[in-house]
């Protein structure tokens, strides 16, 4: 008979004794059970004791996280949080240098703990901290503990960032400045002021006074690469929380300062692959970078603005040589009106009224300007060729360069946040200086060379745009390391080879619909479900990394989750650092058995998903969490690395718990093998050699049902 469930079997442990084997009845006291730990070993004043796991991050059980407790966990007898912060606190205000630093070194670590932060804080921990870091007398292992234990505990968000002082902030930026530095010291102080910024609008100000984004790019030209990554997410939260009016100055001085191709050379072309951490904070430059067009783009072009007029005129100037214009009025507005329709305008009158939709605004007008002036031969052909053809396949420039902009503004996401989580950076972008516009350059001749090859005319101006979209967005998939590559993947990518791809993508959704066909799918399906099934299963041995996303992205936290060989335990615990293949199951210290699985839950009806935070929850995290939900009234929860791993996840428990699988990509996985074994099966058809029947015999006419067995 299987023990109650409120009972866990563990094993307890106290330096030099022999380990205590105990049941834990959940329903009791926790007090009562510590009480019972201490007179095993006869210690008395069971209040000064608490219990603790001693395995991963070590922390303090209470009577909130006792649930957690699962049968076979090692615990450890410890003294309780409070006794713990008060010894902690008195040894790092004592004289004695050693044991300052080994006080400083424990908390270092404990800091970690929500129990003992809370108590640690209670004594004003902190405060003491900061005097320490203010005073200036720290340095190395000293130094670097200290701010990691102050980090650690702000990171719990019981203190808030407004209390921080003047003198503390000045410290810090010290150290970020100092030419040479400590590297433990230097990536505590970048991620503590990265901190102050995004969580307090009055320490931005604070710190972008102390910290010049020159000091900051020159931790971008060193050898390791969490120093750059702790730069570059500086950068990005200064970026983030700077005024509007400040952003575009920003994005001015890190021009000067050369910002760009220090990354391209130091970071994105340097010697070591790219982290994760690294290219989500590149993925966030880019993002910032591009929303700096927002402004742009939402601003309408006023008809009554003669400036803005100026720079339509310009762009007729240069396509026609408007030094010929003739002197009359009417005929020069004649003149003009023909023009602007060999340029593409829909409103050949008055083609300001094309650009008063936002988006894209006026930031059509400045990508047209852009390449008349800095591509002007192509810009010239463009317009030429396409105002000299009378066969209605001319291509209108300026309507397609509108909606093209438009069409750029939603591939790149301009004007969004940055998705947390997401690393979705293109190396291309860092190659130029005007990137955004050298991009809708290459994009606009493909769009031309697109209309032609599909001999498009006015009524076919939509279709184009999906072709030129998809041709767009395949070849960004590809991630083409430079605008030339760019360049050569789109030659490659024609509209008949889109039409290729296309066909070939179709192939398992164009399947006959005749009655055998049909009846042969349904006799695969189940055979070819179960495939998937077991596939899905396999995978979930094998198992997957996750991250913890929390406040402080800098120090990444991540966990592994894998399913038992028999298909009966989920394993799971923390790891130090991202794996490079299998974790075993014995590092994986928590567990749950799948009979005590209730069900699984997806995007905003997870448990973690439903909690309010501070940052806005975005799209793409929502769409790829779950949670597993278990007795008793528990839940383990998943924020997925990628769309892939969402699906093989949540179809894989689908299946463990005897459901039906019905993600996308179990979807398309039966579309592509059905039709992969129907095809075989129908060749292997074809190839049957059918013997002579003899000739029939003559009857009267009958309507003959036939009945194809395919096995």
């Amino acid at each position: 008979m299987p023990p109650p469930s409120d009972i866990v079997k563990v094993a307890i442990e106290w330096p030099g004794a022999n380990a205590q084997l105990m049941e834990i009845d959940q329903k009791k006291p926790l007090s009562s059970i510590i009480r019972e730990v201490c007179d095993g070993w006869s210690l008395s004043g069971s209040e000064q004791f608490a219990l603790r796991y001693a395995d991963g991050p070590q922390l303090y059980i209470t009577e909130q996280s006792r649930s957690e407790i699962k049968n076979g966990t090692i615990l450890r007898l410890a003294i309780s949080s409070a006794r713990a912060a008060r010894q902690l606190l008195d040894r790092i205000q004592s004289h004695g240098i050693d044991s300052r630093l080994e006080a400083l070194k424990e908390l270092a670590k404990l800091s970690a703990d929500p129990t003992f932060a809370t108590e640690f804080i209670s004594m004003e921990g902190i405060g003491t901290l900061a005097r320490l870091v203010e005073s200036g007398t720290h340095f190395g292992e000293m130094l670097a503990f200290t701010l990691t234990a102050f980090l650690e505990l702000m990171d719990h968000g019981i203190v808030s960032w407004d209390l921080i002082s003047l003198s503390f902030i000045k410290q810090i930026a010290g150290y970020v400045n100092q030419p040479m530095v400590d590297v433990s010291i230097l990536q505590r102080s970048l991620a503590i002021l990265e901190s102050m910024v995004l969580n307090s609008h009055s320490l931005y100000h604070r710190v972008a006074q102390e910290i010049t984004v020159g000091q900051l790019i020159g931790h971008l030209q060193v050898s390791n690469q969490e120093i750059q990554t702790y730069a570059i997410a500086l950068i990005n939260a200064l970026f983030l929380k700077a005024p509007e009016d400040r952003r575009q100055e920003m994005a001015s001085t890190l021009a000067q300062k050369h910002l760009r191709s220090i990354i391209l050379n130091h970071v994105i072309r340097g010697n070591r692959p790219i982290k994760a951490e690294m290219a989500h904070q590149l993925y966030v430059l880019q993002v910032l970078t591009f929303n700096l067009l927002e402004e742009r783009m939402m601003t309408k072009m006023d008809p009554s603005d003669q400036a803005q007029r100026d720079i339509i005129f310009e762009l007729r100037r240069i396509a026609f040589d408007g030094e010929n214009d003739p002197s009359g009025t009417e005929k020069r507005k004649a003149m003009y009106t023909k023009d602007y329709k060999m340029l593409g305008f829909t409103n050949h009158v008055n083609p300001a009224m094309d650009f008063t939709q936002t988006p894209p605004g006026m930031l059509a007008l400045d990508n047209m300007l852009y390449l008349a002036k800095l591509h002007q031969d192509t810009y010239i052909r463009i317009v030429l060729e396409n105002s000299s053809r009378e066969d209605k396949h001319e291509c209108p420039f300026g309507r397609c360069a509108i909606e093209l902009t438009r069409m750029l503004c939603e591939i790149l996401q301009v004007g969004e946040l940055p998705n947390e989580g997401c690393n979705d950076y293109h190396p291309m972008f860092f190659t130029h200086d005007r990137a955004w516009e050298e991009f809708f350059c290459v994009c606009i001749q493909l769009l031309n060379k697109t209309w032609k090859e599909m001999r498009a005319t006015a009524e076919d101006f939509n279709k184009v745009m999906q072709v030129v979209r998809e041709q767009i967005t395949r070849t960004l998939a590809m991630k083409p390391s430079s605008l030339d590559q760019l360049k050569g993947k789109l030659r490659g990518l024609s509209y008949s080879e889109i039409l290729r791809l296309r066909q070939s993508e179709r192939m398992s959704q164009d399947d006959f619909q005749s009655p055998p066909i049909i009846e042969l799918r349904e006799r695969i399906q189940p055979e070819i479900l179960e495939l998937i099934k077991q596939q899905r299963l396999n995978r979930l041995c094998e198992g997957s990394c996750f991250r913890k996303l929390g406040n402080r992205r800098r120090q990444e936290k991540f966990w592994f989750c894998r399913l038992s060989l028999n298909h009966k335990v989920l394993h799971y615990g923390d790891l130090d650092e991202s794996p490079q293949g299998e974790v075993p199951f014995e590092l994986l210290t928590d567990k749950i058995p799948v009979s005590d699985i209730k069900s699984v839950v997806t995007g905003k009806d997870c448990p973690h998903m439903k909690e309010k935070s501070a940052l806005k929850q975005n799209k793409e995290v929502l769409e790829q969490a779950f949670s597993i939900l278990y007795d008793p009234d528990e839940n383990l929860n998943f924020v997925a690395p990628n769309k892939y791993e969402y699906c093989i996840w949540t179809d894989g428990l689908c299946a463990l718990l005897g459901r039906e699988m019905g993600s996308d990509l179990t979807r398309s996985d039966l579309d592509t093998l059905i039709s992969m074994e129907m095809k075989l099966r129908l060749l292997d058809l074809e190839n049957i050699t059918i013997p002579e029947a003899p000739p029939p015999v003559p009857k009267e006419p009958s309507t003959y049902n036939f009945t194809y067995n395919y096995g």
